[in-house]
């Protein structure tokens, strides 16, 4: 049964968050960290700061929609994982 994760990283050199989903975190995470992804390639090395898993892509993506509209980093102070 396939897995999707939706995932939170965060650049020390930007100060920035990024909110992703997908269905292989490691693969995806390694993408980010070697400059694979247009969006996050300034920011490297990027720090994996939450992720949760799901059964199925619908609610990976609907939280990754909830996590975009508080904001990355509210949402991790909410849940006392900032900083």
């Amino acid at each position: 049964m396939d897995k999707y994760s939706v995932y939170i990283l965060f650049s020390e050199s930007l100060q920035r968050y990024y909110t992703g989903s997908t269905n292989d975190i490691v693969r995806r995470f390694m993408e980010h960290n070697s400059g694979k992804s247009s969006a996050t390639r300034g920011g490297r090395p990027w720090e994996l700061k939450y992720h949760e898993e799901f059964t199925n892509r619908s609610d990976a993506v609907q939280k990754e929609i909830q996590i975009k509209r508080r904001g990355a980093e509210r949402f991790l102070i909410d849940k006392d994982l900032a900083g």
